[in-house]
């Protein structure tokens, strides 16, 4: 299991916007082959920014996500939402506690 964390800056004013999507993009998630499971989060000191956490098989499940018409369509309505889209970052995952697995 490897984890993706992507931190991004929104345009003020685009969060109820961009959480829709977001919202729509990890429910379309939860059919990708490889996909584990992940979270979206709002750091105290930044209300402007998001985090988000995608649990994944491997990188190459991750990639092949980034192809299918979902993550494209949901890619097109972020776009001028977020003042900065982010960098993923990748982690390996030394507990991932909880039931990813049930």
């Amino acid at each position: 299991m490897e984890a993706v964390i992507t931190r991004v800056a929104l345009e003020s004013g685009a969060e109820a916007d961009w959480e829709a999507a977001m919202r729509e993009r990890m429910t379309a998630a939860e059919r990708a082959d490889g996909w584990i499971g992940g979270s979206v989060l709002t750091p105290e000191d930044d209300p402007n920014a998001r985090v988000i956490l995608g649990l994944w098989q491997s990188r190459e499940a991750w990639e092949a996500w980034h192809r299918d018409a979902a993550f494209r369509e949901t890619t097109e309505r972020l776009d001028g939402l977020e003042r900065d889209p982010g960098t993923a970052t990748w982690h390996g995952v030394v507990y991932g506690g909880g039931r990813l697995d049930a």
